[in-house]
Order: structure tokens, then sequence, then C-alpha cells
């Protein structure tokens, strides 16, 4: 055989091979690779639209916590306020008991001096009437001479 002989059989099995290739291999593969490609494609969409949405997401956390640092702050603010008033309040119920405290001591002392100044007067109305004794040197009758007695409780 000659070189031009095979080299022509080579050329027809070559263009027998790339139709052949082209009419059942290669459409698979395109489309195969078309698949691919859209799967990317959509894939980076979603990627797109994910990033997108954890942006929107990620503000509205922000805001979110915007709301609750300012609530909070409003919140411990209202009760600090309440714990004031709770203290002022508290401040105030005390003073009132603890003037009342001590009024009534005021009083209780002034009754208990009242007392003690009946008692003394009482003790020194029997220290007279003694010593009237001993200086007239006889007995003084408490029921005879009661309104002399009376006169000196209230001299003393």
């Amino acid at each position: 055989m000659s070189i031009n002989a095979t080299l022509f059989f080579q050329a027809v099995v070559f263009a027998i091979l790339v139709w052949f290739t082209m009419k059942f291999v290669w459409p698979p593969i395109a489309n195969a690779l078309d698949e691919r490609a859209h799967k990317i494609a959509n894939g980076l969409a979603a990627a797109d639209k994910a990033k997108s949405e954890l942006a929107t997401a990620y503000q509205r956390v922000e805001v979110e916590l915007s709301q609750s640092r300012t609530e909070t702050a409003a919140r411990l603010a209202d009760a600090e306020r309440r714990a004031q008033a709770l203290i002022e309040d508290a401040k105030a119920r005390a003073t009132e008991e603890g003037q009342k405290i001590i009024a009534a001591a005021k009083v209780e002392a002034e009754q208990q001096v009242v007392k003690a100044r009946e008692e003394l007067r009482e003790q020194v109305a029997v220290l007279a009437v003694k010593g009237a004794e001993q200086i007239l040197r006889k007995e003084v009758n408490a029921g005879v001479h009661a309104d002399l007695l009376s006169r000196l409780k209230t001299e003393l």
C-alpha cells in the first residue's frame, strides 16, 4: 500500500470518528456541561441571594438589639427610679416612726416625772407629819387634819 492510500483511509476513519463523536458523544457531554454550568449559576445566584438575606437579617438583628438595649436601659432606669422612691418612702416612714417613738417617750417621761413628783410629795408630807409629831410631841391624826395635809401637798 502506498502512503497516499493510507493517508486517505486514515482521513476517512478520522472523518467517521469526528462525525460519530459529533453525533453521539458530543451532545451528551455538551448537555452535561450545560447542566453543570446552569447548576453552578443557580448555586451562585442562591449564594448571592442568601448573602443579601443574611445582610438583611443582620440589619434586623442589629435593630432588634438596639431596641432591646434601649428597652433594657429604660427598664433599668425605671427600676432605679422605683428603688429611689422606695428608699425615700422608707426614710420618711422611719423618720415619722422615730418622731412617734420620741413623742411617746416624752409623754412617758412626763408621766414618770409627774408620778415621781406625786410620790415625792407623799413622802415629804409623811416626813412633815413625822417632823411635826416630833416637834409637838404628840400624834397627828391624818383623818382630822386632812385639809391641812392636802394644802401641804399642794404647796410642795
